[in-house]
C-alpha cells in the first residue's frame, strides 16, 4: 500500500515543497543522506554520497577504507518513485524520498542492507514465490533526557500523570499521550504505512505497533520510515521515543517480532499448507530448521548492540533460543495459532533496535537454506522447557561478533562484502564501547575492591 497521493504526479505531489530529504537506510538503519531542493529532484539532478556513509558507526566513526573503498569514492542515491512522500510533521513543507544505494556504475551497492534484503527476496522470486512478512514494533516514549547517566523517565501527560506501569493491554492507557499518538496516525496514513494495531505494552509508557502483512521491501521500508517518524514526532511534542532493546532495568525489552509465510504466485497460495488437507507442507519443517540451523550464526543482524543482549538476559517474552513451538511465546521461533493458509513462523529474536531490512533478511535467507537443503528441526517444545546448548544463541556482542565472523554460512548467504563491513563497524562500535567507564562500575567497583 502505498500513500493516497502516490497516484499523482511527482510535481502534484511536491507543490508546495521546497525541500526534500533523500534518504537510504545505513547499516544501523539509520536515515542517512542529503536535503536537496524539490526543483533539482524533480529535474533528475545526480544526487551522490561517499561509500563509507553506509558502515557509519553509531557514534559518527568509520572503520578502515579498505572495507568502503580505499578511494573513499562515491554512490548515487536513487529514489524509489513509490516512495516520496510529503511529511505532515514538518513545520514548514518538506517531504522525503527513500533511496537506493547505487554505484556509479548502475549497480546496487554491496554495502547497503536494502540492497541485501532485495537479493534474498530476489532468490525467491527465481522459484516463483513471493515471501510474506510483517514486523511487530515496540518503542517506549520518555521525557526529554540531557543526562545520559541518570535513567529514562515516563513522561507526564496531559491527564497529569506519569505512566505507573501497570496498564499493559488497556485500552485506555495512552490517553495522557493522546495528541502525539494522533499526530503519528496522521503521519503514517501520509507516509503509506496501513495501521493494524497500537496497543500498550507490559513496560513504563512502552507501546506496540502491528504493520500489515505484505512483501518484504516494502514493510522494512515502512518500518525504517515509521522509526523514523516515531523520533521526529516525538521530539515535536517534547518527547524522546526509544527503540533500545533494553532501555529500563527490570522491565521488559523491546523487540521487533517478524511474522514470515511464503506465497506460490501463481496460485497464490502459501506454500507451508498442503490444500488437499491443510496439513503443513514438507516445506515447513525445513524453513523452520533453516532458521534453527542459521540464526545463531547471524544474531548479531538481529541483536546488533551492545544493549541488545541485555534483553536477551531477562528472558520473559524475549527468548534466547531457537526451539520452536506451537503458540509459546518462550520460543524464539513461535507458530503462531492460525487458519491454515496463514500459516507461518514468528521470529522473535530481533531487538527494537535491529535494522528492518538485515533483520528480515537474515530470517528470510535462513529459512530458504533450510528448504533448499530440508534441514530437519528439532522436536518442537512446549510448556516451560530448557533450551539444549545446540539451540542457544551468542550471549554477548563479543560472541556474536566472534559467531558472524568464523562463519562460512554466513558468507554462502550473504556477499564477503557485506559481511566484512558489518563485522567491522559492528568491532569499532563494540571497542568504543570498552573505552568507557560505566556508572556500575564506578559504583560498586570505585570503593570496595
Amino acid at each position: 500500500m502505498s500513500s493516497p497521493l502516490a497516484a499523482l504526479s511527482l510535481e502534484m505531489r511536491l507543490a508546495g515543497v521546497a525541500e526534500i530529504e533523500c534518504v537510504t537506510p545505513d547499516l544501523n538503519g539509520i536515515p542517512r543522506g542529503k536535503v536537496m531542493t524539490v526543483e533539482g529532484f524533480l529535474a533528475g539532478r545526480r544526487l551522490q554520497m561517499a561509500r563509507g556513509v553506509l558502515l557509519q558507526a553509531l557514534m559518527g566513526g568509520y572503520p578502515e577504507p579498505r572495507f568502503f573503498g580505499d578511494d573513499d569514492g562515491d554512490l548515487q542515491l536513487r529514489a524509489l518513485a513509490d516512495q516520496v512522500h510529503v511529511l505532515p510533521w514538518a513545520e514548514t513543507p518538506r517531504a522525503l524520498a527513500v533511496c537506493e544505494a547505487v554505484e556509479l556504475d548502475g549497480t546496487l551497492s554491496g554495502l547497503s542492507c536494502r540492497t541485501l534484503l532485495k537479493q534474498v527476496v530476489g532468490r525467491y522470486a527465481e522459484r516463483n514465490w513471493q515471501p510474506i512478512v510483517a514486523t511487530e514494533l515496540e518503542f517506549f516514549l520518555f521525557e526529554r533526557h540531557s543526562d545520559a547517566n541518570l535513567p529514562f523517565q515516563p513522561p507526564v501527560g496531559i491527564d497529569g500523570r506519569r505512566d505507573p506501569g501497570n496498564a499493559a493491554f488497556s485500552v485506555s492507557s495512552n490517553n495522557g499521550l493522546r495528541p502525539f499518538f494522533d499526530e503519528i496516525k496522521v503521519g503514517m496514513a501520509a507516509l503509506g504505512i496501513p495501521r493494524d494495531t497500537f496497543m500498550h505494552e507490559m513496560g513504563v509508557s512502552q507501546f506496540e505497533i502491528n504493520f500489515v502483512h505484505g512483501d518484504p521491501l516494502l514493510i522494512a521500508d515502512q518500518t525504517f520510515l515509521f522509526k523514523h517518524m516515531l523520533h521526529e514526532v516525538a521530539l515535536k511534542h517534547g518527547l524522546i521515543a526509544v527503540c533500545m532493546a533494553k532501555p529500563l532495568a527490570r522491565v521488559p525489552g523491546c523487540s521487533m517480532h517478524i511474522h514470515q509465510s511464503v506465497i506460490e504466485k501463481t496460485h497464490g497460495r502459501n506454500i507451508f499448507t498442503d490444500p488437499r488437507n491443510n496439513e503443513p507442507t514438507f516445506s515447513f519443517p525445513h524453513y523452520i530448521g533453516g532458521l534453527q540451523l542459521c540464526l545463531a550464526d547471524l544474531t548479531l543482524l538481529m541483536a546488533p548492540n551492545i544493549n541488545s543482549y541485555q534483553r536477551f538476559c531477562h528472558i520473559f517474552a524475549s527468548p534466547n533460543n531457537l526451539c520452536w513451538a506451537q503458540d509459546n511465546r518462550s520460543a524464539g521461533l513461535r507458530i503462531p495459532a492460525s487458519t491454515p493458509d496463514a500459516r507461518r513462523v514468528e521470529n522473535r529474536l530481533p531487538g527494537a533496535d535491529a535494522n528492518p531490512y538485515l533483520a528480515i533478511a537474515a530470517s528470510l535467507a535462513a529459512g530458504l537454506h533450510g528448504i533448499d537443503n530440508e534441514i530437519e528441526p528439532s522436536p518442537s517444545v512446549s510448556g516451560q522447557f530448557v533450551a539444549p546448548d545446540h539451540l542457544k544463541l551468542p550471549g554477548s556482542l563479543h560472541e556474536a561478533i566472534n559467531r558472524l565472523s568464523r562463519s562460512t554460512l554466513a558468507r554462502e548467504l550473504f556477499d564477503d562484502e557485506f559481511i566484512d563491513g558489518y563485522l567491522a563497524t559492528k568491532t569499532l562500535e563494540l571497542e568504543h564501547f570498552l573505552d568507557e567507564i560505566t556508572p556500575w562500575e564506578r559504583r560498586f567497583l570505585g570503593s570496595q575492591v
